[in-house]
């Protein structure tokens, strides 16, 4: 699976991915649109995103039946999309989370801003990319050390940090989740009384009653907590949030083909002397025949270039080194964590306008060159000093370069051949294109 072996945490995981690695959630951290009904495994347990419902039992224990369970998802589910749409609960009133997780384009931005704006006055920047909210169902709660039993049939394999729901993994359960751009002064800049009186006022107010009891709004608190667990269960939408429809499913479940640029992508894609992608954006069905979510879940460091147009790299002192700060506060201090951020699913990514944790590519094709040419061409990537010296790593402190990725493609020196040539990085390309969800096979 393109796990960490063993000893170290941070030597980077066994393969870089060919594409954006790192990510995670800082704005409008909620999901998608669509009506539908939650799955059965949605409503009898808990999920890998952290959504607890109660498990049915009979009516006469005093516990819901599985039909009441359904009932009360299909209510919360409704509710939350509600939610997910209603500017009103912004700070602002101008902001809700569709406009940083727009379901045309993924449930990612549909601008091309490196950053979104929110604030009270909707003119504060933040300053990570704002990810998908799609495929998040599998992700695991965060660990410090990862053990899969999937991982070649064996647990001992220590697989590094891996996990957690935003870029530097800080939380594991989808309401956490949704608190962070609620409450963020840069994102949504609400409080849990403006985000109650909102939903009082609503025209959804009796809905939301209805799923979570009469009394709810006697407590600005519990109609937070509400809140938060509706956004959570409307994310849980199997049809909206993971419903496996791109390309490549259908080429898995044998419904169409591959054209021939789509085929070799996909062998460079899998290749672990070329993209080496697939080590960690598995590729393949799982052991149980599940789809392949593009992703091991891990935290990885592989030295993006700092954006020097984001208002907080203004300050020659400030770096973003995702799970140890500035965002996450438990990890502080502990350097193995710095310039780790959590690689993000590929499904979809074609409808992504900006890439990586800072939003510095716009394009697939950038992205691409940057995995296969950072070490052989870094002086494309990086400031260049007067005297020609590369400064390589630029927005990661040289104390934490022990922890940069260096499995291939990041292999190789100045000079080198790049691990794929332009051909390769077009046929790449195109196979990423087959991740797109929406694709309808042809009629046989």
């Amino acid at each position: 699976m393109g796990r960490l072996a063993g000893a170290t945490l941070r030597a980077g995981r066994r393969g870089a991915a060919c594409l954006p690695l790192v990510l995670a959630l800082v704005a409008c951290d909620a999901h998608g649109p669509d009506s539908g009904t939650t799955a059965a495994a949605s409503a009898s347990g808990a999920t890998a995103s952290g959504l607890l419902l109660p498990v049915a039992g009979s009516a006469a224990s005093g516990g819901q039946t599985r039909a009441e369970v359904y009932a009360s998802v299909r209510k919360m589910t409704l509710v939350g999309k509600q939610l997910f749409f209603d500017p009103s609960l912004s700070g602002s009133g101008k902001l809700s989370c569709a406009s940083c997780h727009s379901p045309e384009h993924a449930f990612t931005p549909p601008n091309s801003l490196q950053v979104q704006l929110g604030g009270g006055d909707m003119r504060q920047p933040g300053f990570r990319a704002v990810p998908t909210l799609k495929y998040l169902q599998s992700v695991p709660a965060f660990s410090e050390h990862f053990h899969d039993s999937e991982d070649e049939g064996d647990e001992s394999v220590d697989a590094g940090p891996t996990g957690g729901l935003t870029w530097d993994g800080r939380v594991d359960r989808g309401s956490d989740q949704a608190r962070i751009p609620l409450l963020s002064t840069f994102e949504m800049s609400s409080t849990p009384q403006k985000v109650a009186a909102a939903v009082k006022a609503s025209p959804y107010a009796a809905a939301f009653r209805d799923a979570f009891g009469a009394q709810i709004f006697d407590s600005d608190d519990a109609t937070f907590k509400a809140v938060l667990q509706a956004l959570e269960t409307f994310e849980q939408t199997p049809e909206t949030f993971y419903p496996y429809t791109s390309k490549y499913d259908a080429y898995l479940a044998g419904k169409t083909q591959l054209t021939a640029a789509e085929s070799r992508g996909l062998q460079l894609f899998n290749d672990e002397k070329k993209g080496n992608c697939a080590s960690c954006h598995l590729s393949e069905r799982a052991r149980d025949g599940s789809p392949p979510q593009f992703s091991d879940f891990g935290l990885i460091a592989i030295g993006v270039p700092r954006n020097r147009t984001l208002a907080v790299n203004r300050d020659p002192r400030f770096y973003d080194l995702g799970a140890c700060g500035p965002e996450r506060k438990d990890l502080q201090g502990r350097d193995e964590f710095c310039g780790i951020f959590r690689t993000p699913t590929l499904r979809n990514v074609a409808l992504k306008k900006r890439f990586f944790h800072n939003g510095l590519y716009s394009s697939l094709d950038e992205v691409v060159r940057f995995y296969v040419e950072r070490d052989t061409n870094p002086e494309k990537f990086y400031p260049v000093s007067k005297n020609g010296v590369v400064q390589k790593f630029d927005d990661l402190p040289k104390r934490y370069w022990s922890n940069l990725n260096t499995d291939p493609p990041f292999d190789r020196k100045r000079g080198d051949a790049p691990a794929l040539d332009e051909a390769e990085i077009k046929d790449v390309v195109a196979f990423l294109n087959t991740l797109t969800d929406g694709y309808r096979p042809p009629v046989r």
